[in-house]
């Protein structure tokens, strides 16, 4: 049976590692966490409550699934992957926040919706962003033929976090808290060198 197998049965910080673990392969992509969390309510690994008894329907199951192979498939198909990424992150940020919402143990549901948006939709929201600067850099250096390693490795990515995220979901959890604070420095710097790059041009032309 599942380590996780009832929200209500866990401590408050065990629940948030769950949903991070989750959120954080929501990043990878929307769809795929989401249907695996409906799968294991479904399958009774996992009491969702009240508030999020809906997901565990066989029609949002079923439409779930549609959405998840669409969206893989998807990113192998040449310029439609770039363009997914417009609609990616805030999609992303939205489904980290359900997931991290519906993992965690009932609470005032404002707050439980707020700190799902702050932990979920966050840590989701850093590794769309990196993934589309990734597929930037790619699609640059290579025309995009390097697209699909770089799609692979986020379908992958995603199967593997969210498996993980049901048994050990404190080792996800943690982890996944390391890299997102990685991430952010990370994508900060960049931000930044271009900012500075594009003023030194700026100014190079005014001297100009």
């Amino acid at each position: 049976m599942s380590p996780i197998e009832n929200p209500e049965q866990l401590t408050e910080l065990t629940a948030i590692f769950a949903g991070l673990g989750l959120s954080a392969a929501a990043g990878l992509r929307v769809f795929l966490p989401v249907l695996a969390l409906a799968l294991a309510s479904r399958m009774g690994y996992v009491d969702l409550g009240d508030r999020f008894e809906w997901l565990s329907n066989p029609m949002i199951i079923i439409v779930l699934g549609t959405a998840t192979v669409a969206e893989v498939a998807s990113y192998y198909i040449p310029w439609v992957d770039n363009l997914l990424d417009m609609v990616a992150t805030p999609a992303a940020i939205g489904s980290g926040t359900l997931i991290a919402t519906a993992m965690m143990p009932e609470m005032n549901s404002a707050l439980q919706w707020g700190l799902g948006l702050l932990l979920g939709g966050g840590a989701a929201g850093v590794i769309q962003g990196t993934t589309v600067v990734t597929r930037g850099a790619s699609t640059a250096t290579s025309g995009g033929l390097a697209n699909p390693v770089v799609a692979t490795a986020e379908t992958g990515g995603s199967v593997a976090v969210a498996g993980l995220a049901f048994l050990i979901p404190v080792v996800i959890g943690i982890l996944v808290i390391f890299v997102v604070g990685y991430l952010i420095i990370k994508l900060f710097r960049v931000i930044v060198g271009r900012r500075r790059r594009t003023t030194g041009r700026i100014e190079e032309e005014d001297r100009s």
